[in-house]
């Protein structure tokens, strides 16, 4: 039947008698199965050589390249107790919309007139002030006109002292005079003394002389007793303007000393003033924190404090906000090993949760139902899971995103690399080799241009 052996029974056997053997020796089996055979090789043979887009796949989340387009957390910055609701959860909110009023727990500013009453010291202070530039300026009024009247003073004593010197002078010059006169007075009384011995003059001549010289000595210490005395009216001249420079120099040190503890006091004033004035300031800043409203644009997604009457603390969360505009981007995370072999600016497509999708591995451009992406940041570091996130955003050369797409949704994404052949593919994943590097052309571009 096989024709393996060269003897034959079809010549003893009448194949035509029996239907089944008829049926099996007039199939031509062997040339068909040849023929497919042959064709799956060939065909195997140029799928083999078909290019393969070698690709990472990993898994992520949808999220914002800005942080102020994240779910941001709103919190109190004062602590209280919730007073009313403005809002529910799933409301749209605009900046500065009211979203709940909160009451004082702490009994420092339980007082309704806490701010008047606060302004009002502030003003308090603030005449006080005035007042204490008031007295600075008398005071320093005071150190001029001291200063003037001192000048004024010894400016007089400077004259009279002149004056004594000029008359001590005249004095010293009829002292001379006086001095002189007693000098010849006693000479002719010596030469008449003289002559009165021998008899040449009389006794009169003599006595005359004598009277002569008594009156010249006279006038002598009167001459001499007038110097003296101007001398000494010159020294206590002396001592006066140095007792008015003294006295004059205790007032002004005394005024001087007042005037330096008034600046003190205001000084002490000026700093009272501005702790109130800083005190004041919190008090009317923390008055408006007592309704909290809405930072930016957005959904309230999730309120974390609910019921009226419940007290948070300062910096407690209260809920959640969406904001309404952002711009998507996609994290995702790649093995360490795969690191060296990606550069930002590189394609990626990506499938998102929800949006059914086609799609073929090696060949990105016959996958249905896949969005295009760009890499725009490596993280320098490690995550917490052991590998690194990438930050992927749209491509503008691709059809947009859907959308409808959420913060926080899922996605599947392939990051493109090289083309090779599907042999060669199927060769690096037999033997476990990472895929080809290669520098992508925007790496290129700006290595050239350096």
């Amino acid at each position: 039947m096989l024709n393996i052996s060269k003897s034959s029974v079809s010549k003893i056997v009448a194949s035509k008698k029996y239907s089944a053997l008829e049926s099996v020796e007039s199939k031509i089996s062997s040339k068909v199965l040849r023929r497919l055979i042959y064709c799956v090789l060939i065909l195997l043979l140029v799928v083999m050589f078909i290019p393969w887009t070698q690709n990472i796949r990993s898994t992520g989340t949808i999220t914002t390249l800005k942080p102020g387009q994240k779910p941001q957390s709103l919190n109190s910055v004062i602590g209280g107790q919730i007073s009313e609701w403005y809002v529910q959860e799933g409301d749209f909110v605009k900046k500065g919309d009211t979203i709940l009023k909160i009451t004082e727990v702490k009994d420092a500013y339980f007082d309704d007139e806490l701010l008047p009453r606060t302004g009002n010291q502030v003003d308090f202070k603030k005449s006080s002030l005035i007042n204490y530039d008031n007295k600075v300026q008398t005071q320093e009024d005071l150190i001029v006109a001291l200063t003037s009247q001192r000048d004024l003073k010894i400016s007089q004593s400077k004259i009279k002292l002149e004056q004594t010197t000029l008359k001590l002078q005249n004095d010293s010059m009829s002292l001379a005079a006086a001095e002189v006169n007693l000098q010849t007075a006693k000479n002719q009384y010596l030469r008449m003394d003289s002559l009165y011995t021998i008899g040449l003059k009389s006794l009169t001549d003599l006595e005359a002389k004598n009277l002569k010289f008594q009156e010249s000595k006279a006038y002598e210490v009167e001459a001499r007793n007038k110097w003296l005395n101007t001398k000494n009216e010159m020294i206590n001249l002396q001592l006066e303007i140095s007792s008015v420079s003294i006295k004059y120099q205790q007032d002004y040190n005394k005024v001087l000393s007042d005037k330096y503890a008034t600046i003190s006091a205001k000084l002490d004033i000026e700093t009272e003033l501005s702790k109130l004035q800083n005190q004041y300031s919190n008090y009317e800043y923390r008055s408006g924190l007592y309704f909290i409203t809405a930072p930016q644009d957005g959904f309230i997604t999730k309120t974390t404090s609910s019921g009226i009457g419940e007290i948070i603390k300062e910096g407690e969360q209260i809920l959640t906000l969406m904001p309404q505009d952002y711009q998507l981007a996609t994290e995702i995370y790649i093995e360490p090993i795969d690191l060296p072999l990606i550069n930002i600016g590189e394609k990626v497509r990506l499938q998102f949760d929800g949006w059914p999708a086609i799609v073929f591995s090696g060949w990105p451009n016959a996958s249905y139902g896949t969005y295009g992406g760009k890499i725009y940041a490596i993280d320098k570091y490690i995550s917490a899971n052991g590998k690194y996130r990438v930050l992927v955003s749209p491509d503008e050369n691709d059809h947009p995103w859907p959308e409808a797409l959420r913060f926080g949704s899922g996605t599947s994404s392939m990051i493109l690399l090289n083309d090779v052949p599907i042999w060669y593919e199927m060769w690096r994943k037999i033997n476990g080799f990472p895929p080809e590097f290669y520098t992508s052309k925007e790496t290129t571009s700006k290595s050239d241009k350096k």
